[in-house]
């Protein structure tokens, strides 16, 4: 039997739904193969979304942040924010983006620009949705980008890290 893959779940009491893979085969498929072993991986979430927050696939993104270039002199028409805790930044990040740790946002508001659209991004997509939710509610044009970094990566989408090492999300 194949392993179940890129099915969704809701989340009880929230509008959220997580897309997962599970890598494994199911008990009854184990159980007809004559295996009784639990297998030692688990499904793993892709990405995180709400009908309620919008959000854009990574090849939606403006190509703006895929070089660290300035931003003209009229300033940025868009923000790539990125909510990741500084170890992941460091690990790599796309060569545009803005970092700001998700528990920072509130106290660091005032560095976002109310004028541009903020596409929010983090690891796989549940910090920026909810990075998303709350920027929006105080009057920002928030977007969150599904998939996160991890889908950034796997669409070959620039990476560059901290230091003299190799920039990688996974």
């Amino acid at each position: 039997m194949r392993p179940l893959s890129g099915a969704s779940i809701r989340v009880p009491g929230r509008k959220t739904y997580l897309k997962y893979r599970l890598d494994v085969e199911p008990p009854a498929a184990r159980a007809r193969a004559g295996t009784t072993r639990h297998p030692s991986t688990h499904g793993r979430i892709e990405t995180v979304t709400s009908p309620h927050v919008p959000s854009v696939p990574v090849d939606a993104v403006p190509s703006e942040f895929d070089s660290g270039a300035p931003s003209p002199a009229d300033g940025p028409r868009a923000i790539l924010l990125d909510v990741r805790e500084d170890d992941e930044w460091q690990l790599g990040h796309a060569p545009g983006a803005v970092h700001i740790p998700m528990v920072d946002v509130p106290a660091r508001v005032d560095e976002l620009d109310y004028d541009v659209d903020l596409y929010v991004i983090c690891r796989q997509g549940g910090r920026s949705l909810q990075v998303v939710e709350y920027l929006t509610h105080i009057g920002f044009d928030a977007i969150q980008v599904n998939g996160g970094m991890v889908a950034w990566q796997q669409a070959g989408r620039p990476l560059v890290a901290d230091g003299d090492r190799q920039a990688k999300i996974y």
